[in-house]
């Protein structure tokens, strides 16, 4: 299960899409535009986060809503953001070295 679940954040569409969700519950209707994708691909990742608990689904007469099932998963992706800064940083330490000398 923690496999499907770090698989089902680690794609840069379901990334934009829980970057989106972080401010609340949104609608299909407003996800699909505001990633930049068609519906049929964007449910297509919503019902793959949803399988892996990431995600929780409400329905509103014929409006589908998401919202993220567990805020945790907002950690986990500040958690990656660090570490890529991190490499990001000495990469950049190792490159201003060898340029000194």
């Amino acid at each position: 299960m923690c496999a499907d679940i770090l698989k089902a954040i680690a794609q840069p569409t379901r990334l934009r899409i829980i970057e989106l969700l972080r401010d609340g519950e949104h609608c299909v209707c407003e996800i699909y535009p505001a990633i930049g994708h068609e519906q049929s691909n964007t449910s297509r990742h919503l019902q793959m986060m949803l399988k892996s608990g990431i995600l929780r689904q409400r329905k509103e007469g014929l409006k589908i809503f998401y919202s993220l099932r567990h805020p945790e998963v907002l950690e986990m992706v500040r958690l990656a953001e660090l570490i890529m800064q991190r490499e990001a940083e000495q990469t950049l330490g190792v490159l201003t070295a060898k340029c000194r000398t």
